[in-house]
């Protein structure tokens, strides 16, 4: 008998073959600027970048030091991927001697105040970004905010919705199921992630530096002068080590339904903190945190997946949701890729377009608290473990083979491949499966592996290691000539993105506590929004 993964493709693919073409992808990739030595620049957010407040390629995140580029969205992989490779190219040409770290966890960085808080300008928006930047210092510290990653934003398109709304016979609004579909497409990755950071992982080991003296509960081990590791990690950036936060393990943040979510996600917005309350607001005229509650703002809460919607200029990201449903899924659990100069490769995103397009198609039954904490003691394996011989996760209640269970989901996951590669007149989606099954067969071909035993194999430090790749990159990508953009687009887009930091400096009429105090007045009112 044919499973249900099985019926909902064959019907797909019978009746309606094309209309899953025309998904739509869009990259943020995090990277840290560094001196030529492979320490943490300290120089500003060059000018000639543009203003990180309003540019819209080339932004910041936490720090000053940590830039992140955005692509638009398109619906080729390629496109994507070009003009990912042009923000590099022109970044690189425009920020003097430094270059770009080319990995997740940081370069050496002797202290914490090293790490200058990002700087917006001085109207309230830009202000407001800046405190909650010292707000997540003010809480957890700033080595863990140097943290840097990729983020996947996948969209499936409104033809495959109307027709697959059809083939399911379900009678609510389109957005409405659209949100449904996308929240059981978000609790069955929440079952299977860990796969994604055995494949993708690529942070087994990091400079001594970041633990500056901490103790910590993992057995490290040193290698050469400054870096310690983990002899089977995958991904030391998704380890309690990150971005972490005791106050969020309380919270009941759950995926059943998109109504159920955003109560979540605004109960903790809501929820006071005695830890945070002790920090204070505003201590001696000057204010610490933007509020002492668990959650300063929706951003704050760490999640490997988002259900996300295009906001409007003010406009919180949960009400966004509660008023036009889910827009697209935000995958936050990967690594920056070190083995490619942009931190991501073809070969993953045709990879990741199969997964989520398996979550979605496969049966995604409610995801209980229990269960939910399931998923997340699994993933915790996996991302210091993932490489060990005969690793077990929970599956169904019992104990189950890694291993064993990967090779049913790469075997259920061919046929979504293959579908995939119908409809594109494509042989990328099965290509990108087979290949990352290797990675199943041999943990020594992920890319965790390949980067520890290059580093066991040449008895280097970790930031040394990357420091060449940082040069390599920077030489390359120099000299790559444009694909998508070109000089003058970059060049024309700084201009006008200073112009707009200032208009929108130049049209404050509110004080910053009035701003704040209605920024926060949204959420009651999107509440009443909720069914």
């Amino acid at each position: 008998m044919a499973s249900l993964l099985q019926q909902r493709l064959a019907e797909l693919h019978a009746t309606a073959p094309k209309a899953i073409v025309g998904i739509l992808h869009g990259i943020e990739r995090e990277t840290l600027r560094v001196n030529a030595d492979g320490s943490l620049a300290q120089t500003p957010h060059h000018k000639a970048l543009g203003s990180a407040l309003t540019h819209p390629w080339i932004t910041t995140d936490f720090s000053e030091s940590l830039l992140e580029f955005i692509t638009p969205t398109s619906d080729s992989i390629d496109t994507t991927l070009a003009q990912l490779a042009d923000i590099h190219h022109f970044t690189v040409s425009n920020i003097a001697d430094e270059q770009l770290w080319p990995a997740s966890m940081p370069c050496f960085i002797g202290s914490q105040q090293q790490i200058p808080f990002a700087q917006y300008g001085t109207s309230n928006v830009g202000r407001m970004k800046t405190l909650y930047r010292k707000g997540l210092h003010n809480r957890y510290g700033s080595m863990m905010q140097a943290i840097s990653g990729v983020h996947f934003n996948f969209s499936l398109p409104e033809s495959f919705w109307q027709r697959y709304q059809q083939q399911l016979a379900d009678n609510s609004s389109l957005q409405d199921f659209i949100s449904e579909q996308y929240l059981a497409l978000i609790r069955n990755y929440k079952r299977y992630v860990w796969l994604l950071v055995y494949l993708f992982g690529a942070s087994p080991a990091m400079c001594k530096s970041f633990l500056q003296g901490r103790p910590s509960r993992y057995a490290f081990q040193e290698l050469a002068k400054g870096t310690v590791y983990l002899p089977y990690a995958t991904s030391l950036r998704m380890s309690d080590l990150g971005y972490t936060n005791s106050a969020q393990s309380s919270l009941n943040v759950t995926y059943n339904s998109l109504p159920e979510y955003i109560s979540g996600l605004h109960a903790a917005i809501s929820m006071p903190s005695e830890e945070y309350r002790s920090i204070g607001v505003k201590v001696d005229g000057e204010y610490q945190q933007l509020n002492a509650n668990v959650l300063q703002i929706e951003n704050e809460f760490y999640s490997t997946i988002r259900p996300k919607r295009t906001t409007q200029s003010g406009e919180r990201p949960t009400c966004a949701l509660a008023k036009r449903g889910v827009e697209y899924i935000e995958v936050r659990c990967l690594d920056v890729n070190p083995f490619s100069p942009i931190g991501i490769t073809a070969e993953q995103m045709y990879f990741l377009d199969v997964f989520l397009l398996y979550c979605l198609l496969q049966d995604s039954p409610p995801l209980s608290a229990a269960e939910q904490t399931i998923t997340e003691q699994n993933l915790k394996k996996v991302v210091t473990d993932g490489r060990r011989n005969n690793l077990e996760l929970l599956c169904d209640g019992q104990n189950r083979l890694m291993q064993d269970w990967a090779e049913q989901l790469f075997a259920d996951m061919m046929p979504v491949a293959k579908y995939l590669d119908s409809a594109y007149q494509s042989e990328q989606y099965t290509a990108a499966l087979k290949q990352f099954y290797l990675s199943l067969l041999d943990p020594a071909q992920t890319y965790s592996g390949k980067l520890l035993n290059q580093l066991l194999a040449t008895q280097q430090d970790n930031g040394r290691v990357l420091l060449q790749l940082s040069a390599q990159y920077r030489q390359q990508l120099q000299q790559q000539p444009y694909q998508y953009y070109n000089q003058q687009q970059f060049t024309d887009a700084a201009a006008l993105s200073i112009q707009a930091q200032q208009q929108i400096e130049q049209q404050d009429s509110l004080s910053f506590e009035q701003y704040i105090a209605e920024y926060y007045a949204e959420v009651p009112a999107c509440d009443k929004t909720l069914p």
